[in-house]
């Protein structure tokens, strides 16, 4: 687990509600605090789509909302000439991108043994901090997992030119 401070919050705000960076994560949930609190869970409620629709998330192994869709509700929540005294974002990794990650890192882990890869983000009024986090299903002393996805994020951060620094 890492945890860094976001250096530019203005920019880092452009890319996270206007731009594309975030738009494959998985929203696992989010809460922002203007004048109420507004909280929104990720987790998709099957009954809602219809078979074709629930096909394709299952094919997908989705079972969360992804950024792209919840994005533009809390665009408007946040938004305005005052900025928000709190909000928190938790994003997880997409099954295939969890993957994509084992495949390229050579763990021995597989996607089933993984329960979530988060990304959290939380602005206290003033800072913007990100954490990391790994859950596994099963326990384990190994950190091959959560040393993988620390520098898969830093990378993340790099390409997307979010500047940060160590907390």
């Amino acid at each position: 687990m890492i945890a860094v401070k976001i250096q530019d919050i203005k920019d880092f705000m452009s890319k996270l509600l206007i731009g594309h960076a975030f738009d494959a994560f998985w929203l696992s949930e989010a809460s922002v605090t203007t004048f109420v609190t507004y909280t929104i869970e990720g987790n998709l409620h099957k009954e809602f789509f219809d078979t074709e629709e629930n096909q394709k998330l299952q094919k997908e192994g989705r079972t969360y909302a992804l950024w792209r869709d919840i994005k533009p509700f809390c665009f408007s929540i946040i938004k305005g000439k005052k900025t928000p005294l709190h909000f928190k974002i938790i994003f997880r990794l997409s099954k295939k991108n969890t993957e994509k990650l084992l495949q390229g890192s050579g763990l021995s882990y597989t996607a089933e043994d993984i329960f979530g890869l988060f990304l959290n983000f939380q602005y206290d009024g003033t800072h913007l901090t990100c954490t990391t986090g790994t859950s596994l299903k099963t326990f384990s002393l190994d950190k091959s997992l959560d040393h993988a996805w620390d520098e898969l994020v830093l990378k993340f951060f790099k390409q997307q030119q979010i500047l940060w620094e160590s907390v």
